[in-house]
């Protein structure tokens, strides 16, 4: 026969590859023996995984083709499961994920970047100084969490250096869960909001974060960088994400990064996570923004009238606005905070 013609049988369809002579076929294993594995750590083109209690790192199957295995993913994986030095499993399979932290670099990027998977709530991670907080970064975690489905928490470090009633009384009618640590101080409240669950950590360069994940977990020995005096920002140190034990559930520690493109998300996801404004929002016309002054914004004659809370809207456009890369600075609620902290 002719090389590169196509041969076809009632069993399987092979296509004999030109310039090769080993036939490929479409038919993918079941791998029904395979073995469930948790991914902890990705590193180039190796996938470090959890059997059990034990550490195995594999590879990934040819039949997976192009898609991507990230930390947090459930694989199923065959081949040499001992664990020992110089060995590779493979990774034939990754389970249906229950949920997936995306960004983008920028708002106008289309490509979306899987951060993690599985995990169920995202710790922000920011400092009260040395550098400034940084409002608009909480507000687009914000919303890709609320994307996600995951749930908040606001991780306010260096208290030591400033006060934190600030922050928290602009979050306040968000009813954002909120913790406060300081150095040398009791982590045990953010213990407790970490037991049991996968949280995903993010922050930007310099704000404590590998701080914080090595007293949560000595054994981790993430580097820690310093913030630069002159441009008020921190050196990148994680390289790459991991997931670390800790109170019986996981912390999946981030690179940190000076921006949280959110250009996969829309803005009726945004408002999705305000449920109370629902009402309001249905009177709206199609398309409409919901910023202050829209003609038609029912948003506005709600207000008017007294019908909803002015602090709930205004944390709604300042997340719209941040959605939109609107540097405008967003006023702060008078609503007394809600948070727990730790000293």
């Amino acid at each position: 026969m002719t090389r590169g013609r196509r041969y076809v049988d009632e069993d399987d369809v092979r296509v004999r590859a030109r310039g090769g002579s080993r036939p490929r076929t479409r038919t993918r294993p079941k791998h029904e023996d395979a073995v469930e594995g948790f991914v902890t750590a990705v590193d180039r083109g190796r996938y470090r995984c959890l059997v059990g209690d034990r550490p195995v790192v594999a590879m990934k199957a040819r039949e997976l083709g192009r898609g991507s295995i990230v930390v947090g993913d459930r694989v199923a994986l065959v081949g040499d499961l001992s664990g020992r030095p110089d060995t590779l499993a493979r990774v034939v399979r990754v389970e249906e994920r229950a949920s997936v932290l995306r960004r983008t670099a920028d708002d106008t990027d289309p490509v979306e970047r899987v951060i993690v998977a599985n995990a169920d709530q995202l710790v922000i991670v920011c400092a009260l100084a040395d550098p400034e907080p940084q409002p608009r970064f909480i507000d687009r975690c914000l919303v890709a969490a609320y994307d996600a489905g995951l749930d908040p928490l606001l991780c306010l470090t260096k208290a030591d250096l400033a006060d934190p009633d600030e922050l928290l009384e602009a979050y306040s009618a968000l009813h954002l869960r909120s913790v406060v640590t300081r150095r040398d101080g009791d982590l045990g409240p953010l213990l407790d909001r970490l037991s049991g669950r996968v949280s995903v950590l993010v922050g930007s360069s310099g704000v404590g974060k590998s701080t914080l994940v090595n007293l949560l977990v000595p054994a981790a020995e993430r580097a820690v960088g310093h913030v630069n005096p002159v441009t008020g920002r921190g050196r990148h140190t994680s390289t790459s994400a991991v997931a670390l034990p800790v109170e019986g559930g996981w912390i999946v520690d981030t690179p940190g990064v000076r921006s949280f493109g959110l250009a996969h998300i829309s803005p009726d996801d945004v408002v999705a996570g305000f449920p109370e404004l629902d009402d309001a929002v249905a009177e709206c016309p199609p398309g409409c923004p919901h910023t202050a002054g829209t003609p038609g914004c029912a948003l506005d004659a709600w207000l008017a009238d007294g019908r909803l809370d002015p602090a709930r809207v205004s944390s709604l456009r300042r997340l719209l606005s941040s959605r939109e890369g609107d540097e405008r600075p967003m006023p702060s609620s008078p609503s007394p905070p809600s948070s727990e902290t730790a000293s």
